[in-house]
Parts: structure tokens; C-alpha cells; sequence
């Protein structure tokens, strides 16, 4: 896609214009408030603040962090700065929506100021009016999330912006090396002058790292396990960082435990909760802070990208311009197979917007959408099976202190039970709702149109298992599911048990470990699982005594290697192994 918007339209629209506060400044107007649209790695403050200082108003700029009860303060702040000329921010707009009607009335207000005092004549002014008239020095600045709470007019009035993290290796670097302070000639240059070229080296090395953290991002689970928000704020605390301890430690050995452990366990480890994660973080940091990267010109810091030699800032941004613009998974610590993973969560969103933007009525000889959908309830009514028969159930597997499954059993099938019920009554709701016979209400309407799409409804996944199936899959494994049970219920528990097709698989998990302990009278937190994989063509006629026969299980990123019988390397194009 990005080739071919390239090629139709121009190479300027697949890469991202550098961020030009001033000029969004220059466009705008006292009365024009500037709204900053957030996303994940985004900080606006910096830029915001750098600005201030280059055109000398950094004394009249002034923050506030909304919250409950935040909201009188920011108008009294907003007033005064009305009349002195300051900036004002107010951080994090969506925190506090039930203050942005307010907001929205003081900015009316604020116009209508700017309006009356620019009929105004000139002379008049000049003649001794009103000390307190509005300064068009003053600027009103916003940040938020993308909210449904934020005022319409207030948007459609304002100049928005958006700082986004830059896409790709390359675009990172760039954007490290083009913000403070590594773009401050005094910062870069100045270094200790035993420490110069080290700096530079390391501080090259940190940029990458920067990048890293920051992409390996979009590879979802692959990178981290936990999204995190990393921004530059981080790499600029970092960066300083380490200049004042190459100047600290000048005519002694580097300093690299005190890097690793404040850049790497405060800087951007004080935002990871996942004992894995920090242990990759810290690992991928090791990478690019280490006296090899320190004193190396020709060193392969990733591959397909070399360090540069020490040399001044333009020199950096010069070299990192004829970088790859696309850098391979392995960059990034990870397999190739990841870019697969990254290519469809990208085609999903992609696929998603243009779907939304479609129209759901057809003209011509096609049928309208009112009649696919009411097929496809129809279609999925027909094969939908009865609900479970608990009471049945109950008495052929009663509550037992030897086989606690019999009660986990029953829990599975009142589950379903409320599954099937919502399934089955909702798709009579829209057959009724397509013929005319009653209203379209709004649940209907998303019904509708989740089916129309292809997805699972969000009714049905309010009551349903996890899953990131389609709604052909969906159906076909709700199905799968129902007859497994039917089957458990008819002939007892099954000698292997569908474990990814269970509702409660913690449950499950509880109850053989309560059957361990009761059968052997060990205390159950004593006991715990082991485990061993099977050959696959092993057979399995009955339930064991202990434990449990389980298949259904799915590894992606790796694989199982039967002929070793341990995790292996994914096999090339194959994402998901059973």
C-alpha cells in the first residue's frame, strides 16, 4: 500500500513531515486554541516547552494536569493569562469530562472578548480603555486522548495536532537525533574532550536502543507483553544522563553500571510491570551500551545498520538518511516470522477502516443488506443446537468430593447455556427486525451490522469465551464446543479433554488438583503440575487417574520439536504450531 500511495501520489505522503510547532503557532489566533491529539510514546510538552524558550516566553507558560476538582483553578488560570499574555495548558482533557462544557463556554466567551475588542478603533484603545482587555499574545494549548467527552466546537474551532511515534527504524533515529537534546550543538559537541567520541558513540547506541523498544511495540505480544508507552521524554533524561556520567567518571573506566541500572531499571524499566519484559529490556540495552559499541567505528549495531563515526550533528542526521527505511524483525531481536504477524495486525486495521466507510445499502439487482442478514441468522438458527438439560446433568454428575469435574462440568454447560440463549435470542430479535415486525434498536443495529462485517457481535462476547475469530470461525467453534460437551455428558469425561475449548480453564485446572489432593490426602497447596508431551500418534483410551489428557494447545513464536522433544525455532512462514 505504502508503494503504491508512493507511486500515485508521491513519497511525501508515506513519510512523516517533521513536527512544526512554530508554524502551527504562527497559523493560529488568541481566540484559536491548539488541541494536541495523544497517542501511546507521545509527549507534546517538550517541543511545547523548547518553543517557549526560543522566542523568550518560557516564564509566562503555565501547566495544569486536569483532574476532579481541577476544574475552577484552570478557569481562574485561563482568565488571568486572558489579560497578562501567557500560555496556558491544560494536560489530559479526557481525564475530566465533565468539565469540558465548561471549557467549552469559556472559550465562547474568550471569543466574543476578541471579537468586541477588535471593532474597537485603534485610537480609542490608545486612549486610556479598559486595563484589563484581552492580549493577543495569549494561547490556550489542550492535550487529550481521542475522547467522545470532548466538545465538537471546541475541535471544529481549533488547530489540531498530533505527534505520533515515527514508524521504523530509520524514522526513529531521525526523530532522536532532530529533537533536544541531541539537536542542541552545545549538548553534542561539548562533551568532555576525553569523553567526545565516546559520547557520540554511546549516545548513537542509545538512540537505537530508543527505536528498539519503541517497535518492537507494533510486533503486539512478539515484543512485549505488556504494550508500553515509551516517548522521549525517556530518551531525553537518558541522554542527559549519559553525558553527566562520561563527564563524572572522565579518566576512569565507563561507568556502565550506572547506565544500565538508571536508564534501564528508572528511566524506561520504571514503566515495565512484566518480570519478562524487564528482563528483555534490560538484555536489548546490554546491546547497545557496552564498551564495544563505545569504541568501535565500524561496529554492526543491528543488522543492516552500522555505527557511525564520531563526527558533528549534521553528520549523524546525513548518515542515518541513507538507512534502510524498513529494518528486518531480527533488528528487533525477533524472528522473521514476526513481520508476518505485524503485516496482518497492520492488513486487519486497514481492511477495518475502509470497512467502516462502506455503505450498507446496494442498489441494483443485489440483494439489500436487510436480506443477507436475515439469511445468515437463519442459516445459523437452523444448525444452533437446544440448550444442555442441567437438571439431567445434575443428576447424572452430582456434586462429589471424589470427582470434583462433575461440578465443573455443570458450571461449563450453564455457561453455554447463556451463551446459546443470547445467541439464539438476539438473531430472532434481528429476523423481526429486517422483516419490520419490531423497532431497530441500537443493540439490534450493532448486531446488524457485526454481522453484515463478519465480526462476532459484541452482545455475544459479552457472554462468551475469549476469542479473535471471525464470525464464520466463531460459529463453526461454538458449535465444535457444544458437541465436545454433548459428547462428555453422554459417554463421562473424555480420555483427552479439548483444553483451549473449555469456558473455564482455570477451573478445570483447580478441580484435577483437587482430585490429586483428595485421592492422596496431600494439602492442594502442596501440589502442582507437571508436565510431559505425548507423541502425537500415542494413543489415549481412557482418562488417566490422575491429571488430565489435554490437546487443543497452540504455541506461537516457537514450535515443538518432536525428535528432540523440546521448543524449537519457528519453521519459516508457519506463525501459530499446535
Amino acid at each position: 500500500v505504502s508503494a503504491f500511495v508512493a507511486q500515485s501520489i508521491g513519497a511525501h505522503f508515506v513519510e512523516p513531515p517533521p513536527f512544526d510547532l512554530r508554524a502551527c503557532l504562527e497559523d493560529s489566533r488568541a481566540w484559536t486554541p491548539l488541541v494536541f491529539v495523544l497517542s501511546p510514546g507521545s509527549d507534546p510538552m517538550a517541543p511545547l516547552t523548547t518553543l517557549a524558550e526560543q522566542m523568550g516566553t518560557k516564564s509566562a507558560l503555565v501547566s495544569l494536569s486536569l483532574g476532579q476538582g481541577q476544574g475552577h483553578h484552570a478557569e481562574k488560570v485561563i482568565r488571568a493569562a486572558v489579560t497578562s499574555g501567557s500560555w496556558v495548558v491544560l494536560q489530559n482533557c479526557h481525564l475530566y469530562p465533565s468539565w469540558m462544557p465548561a471549557l467549552e463556554a469559556i472559550l465562547e466567551e474568550i471569543a466574543e472578548m476578541f471579537a468586541k475588542q477588535s471593532s474597537l478603533d485603534d485610537a480609542a484603545r490608545r486612549g486610556g480603555g479598559d486595563q484589563q482587555e484581552a492580549n493577543d499574545f495569549f494561547r490556550l494549548f489542550l492535550t487529550s486522548y481521542p475522547s467522545s467527552d470532548f466538545p465538537v466546537s471546541i475541535l471544529q474551532n481549533a488547530i489540531k495536532m498530533t505527534n505520533e511515534p515515527p514508524k521504523g527504524l530509520r524514522a526513529n533515529l531521525l526523530r532522536s537525533f532532530a529533537s533536544n537534546p541531541i539537536d542542541d550543538e552545545e549538548f553534542f559537541e561539548t562533551c568532555a574532550p576525553s569523553r567526545s567520541d565516546e559520547f557520540k558513540r554511546l549516545a548513537f547506541g542509545l538512540g537505537v536502543f530508543h527505536a528498539v523498544v519503541q517497535e518492537r511495540r507494533s510486533y503486539g505480544p512478539l515484543g512485549w507483553n505488556i504494550p508500553y508507552e515509551f516517548n522521549e521524554s525517556d530518551f531525553r533524561i537518558s541522554a542527559r544522563q549519559l553525558r553527566m556520567f562520561l563527564e563524572e567518571s572522565e579518566g576512569q573506566e565507563l561507568p556502565f553500571s550506572a547506565l544500565l541500572y538508571t536508564i534501564g531499571e528508572c528511566n524506561y524499566g520504571g514503566r515495565v510491570t512484566d518480570d519478562v519484559d524487564r528482563i528483555t529490556l534490560r538484555e536489548l540495552l546490554r546491546l547497545y551500551l557496552n564498551e564495544a559499541v563505545a569504541s568501535q567505528d565500524d561496529r554492526e549495531v543491528a543488522p543492516g545498520f552500522h555505527a557511525i563515526p564520531p563526527g558533528p550533528h549534521p553528520a549523524y542526521i546525513q548518515a542515518i538518511s541513507k538507512m534502510p527505511a524498513i529494518a528486518q524483525p531480527e533488528v528487533f531481536g525477533l524472528h522473521a516470522n514476526a513481520d508476518l504477524f505485524k503485516a496482518r495486525a497492520e492488513t486487519n486495521a486497514l481492511f477495518e477502516s475502509a470497512l467502516a466507510t462502506q455503505p450498507r445499502s446496494q442498489s441494483g439487482g443485489s440483494r439489500s443488506a436487510e436480506e443477507i442478514a436475515k439469511d445468515l441468522a437463519s442459516s445459523i438458527l437452523s444448525k444452533l443446537p437446544g440448550s444442555f438439560d442441567l437438571d439431567s446433568a445434575r443428576e447424572k454428575y452430582p456434586v462429589s468430593y471424589e470427582e470434583s469435574l462433575n461440578a465443573f462440568l455443570v458450571q461449563e454447560l450453564e455457561r453455554f447455556n447463556e451463551l446459546t440463549h443470547v445467541v439464539r435470542e438476539s438473531l430472532i430479535g434481528l429476523q423481526k427486525a429486517t422483516q419490520g415486525q419490531v423497532v431497530m434498536s441500537d443493540e439490534l443495529e450493532a448486531l446488524f451490522n457485526a454481522v453484515l462485517d463478519g465480526r462476532v457481535p459484541g452482545l455475544w462476547m459479552a457472554k462468551s469465551y475469549p476469542s479473535l475469530k471471525h464470525l464464520a470461525g466463531y460459529v463453526s467453534d461454538l458449535f465444535d464446543r457444544l458437541s465436545f460437551f454433548s459428547t462428555w455428558v453422554k459417554d463421562g469425561i473424555p480420555p483427552t479433554v479439548w483444553y483451549s475449548g473449555l469456558f473455564f480453564v482455570s477451573g478445570f485446572n483447580t478441580c484435577l488438583l483437587q482430585n490429586y489432593s483428595r485421592q492422596h490426602r496431600v494439602p492442594i497447596d502442596l501440589v502442582s503440575f507437571s508436565f510431559r508431551v505425548l507423541e502425537r500418534t500415542e494413543p489415549v483410551p481412557i482418562a488417566p487417574s490422575d491429571g488430565a489428557v489435554i490437546h487443543g494447545l497452540f504455541i506461537e513464536g516457537a514450535r515443538w520439536n518432536d525428535d528432540i522433544q523440546m521448543l524449537d525455532e519457528s519453521l519459516p512462514k508457519v506463525l501459530v504450531e499446535p
